[in-house]
């Protein structure tokens, strides 16, 4: 068996497709961890990144800066899924947070105007997935001009570019820590509903006769994801404590991962994703289907904005349409594991990304690289993996 031939057949594996983005973030992780010296500019002394890059309070920072790009990823994820793409993600992120800073500071209650922008939202993204779907525009064309037109838009709402957000529900949702005991027994609770799902996922396989892990390999995934959880939480309580909203990213991502993988609608999104014209003749809605994807972007778009505007306590013409963020969440997704052919990816799998986009930024940023350094590396990581997912899906089409 030739190394491609094991690869592909790892990717096929349930867990097949977290083994490359979680050694990718491993060796970012010990890079930047373990290996190079850095100066500390504040003490004139030098220092490991030991000290630095993997400290509680870099590491809270890190999963801080990570989460609305991980928002925007996982929604990217799902049109993904269809071989489709948004361009228009982080414009529309933009759009809702200037509306939600509009609407609290023409005095709606702050969970209010949360539920309008996430309508909002809604109603963009399925806007373009009616122009892809019915008229049969090309996602990346009608998105393209949906990256434009929401920017302009956001203009027209932030004539001056940036706008504080002060109400108190809003910035709560950045601010608000989970006590470390109830973040230990969240993550407790986490861990038991994973092993819940592993024990069910092989029951249900050997009710239908298909082949089953064995015991060491189950338990084995159950105890490696336990460790891993409780040494996040862990982490970032010796800093501050489990942030409200990385734990409700985390309940966004797990309810997608439900119905992407446990709802004959999820099932649906991965059949028109690897054939859409078979999908078709089986019965399948695929126009709906497409539309519907495009909404659930717009929606996690729209939380994206709200993340935004809570972390930073302001909505700025930069942070969401100037600058990077469509790139990052793009790269996240692809980063993941998830095919841009569609018909193969995982949700879960862009929080991973975009932790290693995340940690790639902010090791340079310690190291004193410069943003072009940046760019170039990020550039040639997400060239890597779509290449590798390029690599694998011609081997599976040449057998």
């Amino acid at each position: 068996m030739t190394f491609l031939d094991r690869f592909r057949a790892l990717r096929e594996t349930q867990f097949g497709a977290f083994v490359p983005v979680l050694l990718a973030l491993a060796a970012i992780w010990g890079y930047f961890g373990l290996v190079l010296p850095a100066y500390d500019v504040i003490t004139g002394e030098a220092e490991s990144f030991r000290a630095i890059f993997l400290s509680p309070r870099n590491i809270y920072n890190l999963f801080m800066q990570s989460a609305v790009i991980a928002t925007l990823a996982v929604g990217i994820t799902v049109v993904l899924l269809l071989g489709e793409i948004d361009l228009s993600a982080a414009a529309t992120a933009g759009v809702c947070a200037a509306l939600l800073g509009v609407l609290v500071l023409a005095g709606v209650p702050g969970w209010l105007a949360c539920i309008i922008v996430m309508g909002v939202g809604i109603v963009m993204g399925a806007a373009q997935g009616l122009l892809v779907a019915y008229v049969g525009i090309p996602s990346f064309v009608v998105t393209l001009a949906g990256l434009l037109g929401y920017q302009g838009l956001m203009q027209k709402i932030l004539p001056t570019g940036n706008l504080n957000v002060g109400d108190p529900f809003v910035r709560g949702i950045a601010r608000v820590l989970i006590p470390d005991i109830w973040g230990l027994i969240l993550a407790a609770v986490v861990v038991g509903l994973f092993a819940f799902a592993s024990l069910r996922k092989q029951s249900q396989r050997q009710a239908k006769g298909l082949e089953l892990d064995s015991p060491l390999a189950l338990w084995g995934q159950v105890v490696a994801f336990g460790v891993i959880v409780v040494a996040v939480v862990l982490t970032l309580n010796a800093y501050r404590s489990l942030p409200l909203l990385l734990v409700l990213l985390v309940a966004l991502t797990a309810l997608l991962g439900w119905i992407t993988t446990s709802t004959p609608y999820g099932r649906s999104l991965f059949a028109v994703g690897g054939n859409a014209e078979s999908a078709r003749r089986v019965g399948m809605k695929v126009q709906r289907i497409r539309v519907s994807a495009f909404a659930i972007v717009g929606l996690m778009a729209a939380i994206g904005g709200i993340f935004g505007a809570s972390r930073f306590g302001s909505v700025s013409y930069t942070a969401f349409a100037g600058g990077s963020l469509l790139l990052e969440a793009i790269g996240a997704a692809v980063i993941g594991g998830t095919s841009l052919f569609g018909g193969r990816g995982s949700v879960w799998n862009a929080i991973l990304g975009a932790l290693v986009i995340g940690s790639l930024g902010n090791g340079l940023d310690l190291t004193g690289a410069s943003a072009a350094d940046k760019l170039m590396v990020s550039g040639a990581i997400l060239l890597l993996a779509v290449a590798i997912d390029a690599v694998s899906r011609n081997n599976v089409g040449g057998r």
